[in-house]
């Protein structure tokens, strides 16, 4: 008999998460999220200047009186970019030059640009 039962259950929660998995685009965008804990990256230029992701060496003021149209800086660069400016404490230049290491390290490129390859040749 407890057999019966606890193999109903699996049987039960199993149905209910594939129906659930399986219909989540509907009910998904009904849940609330709280502000604390998503924060919309701005979208435009004039979003990144008042976010404070501009300064004297990288200055975007000059997209923004030329009108320019575009969505703005690349949303996951900012996002990280940003998550490194509040950990380590740094500036946006700082923070963009440890981002651009981290991005030079990845795909292996030394952090003054060259490759790591060591079959790279280069004619200087």
């Amino acid at each position: 008999m407890t057999y019966f039962l606890f193999y109903t259950l699996v049987f039960f929660v199993i149905l209910s998460g594939t129906a659930l998995y399986l219909t989540r685009s509907r009910w998904l965008p009904l849940l609330p999220i709280p502000d604390h804990i998503y924060h919309r990256l701005p979208s435009s230029f004039t979003s990144d200047l008042e976010n404070g992701l501009s300064s004297s060496q990288f200055d975007i003021a000059a997209n923004i009186t030329d009108g320019d149209t575009r969505a703005g800086l690349d949303a996951r660069a900012k996002a990280e970019i940003r998550k490194i400016m509040k950990n380590r404490r740094v500036n946006f230049d700082e923070a963009r030059r440890i981002y651009t290491e981290q991005r030079f390290a990845k795909n292996n490129i030394g952090p003054d640009g060259r490759p790591r390859d060591p079959k790279f040749v280069s004619f200087s």
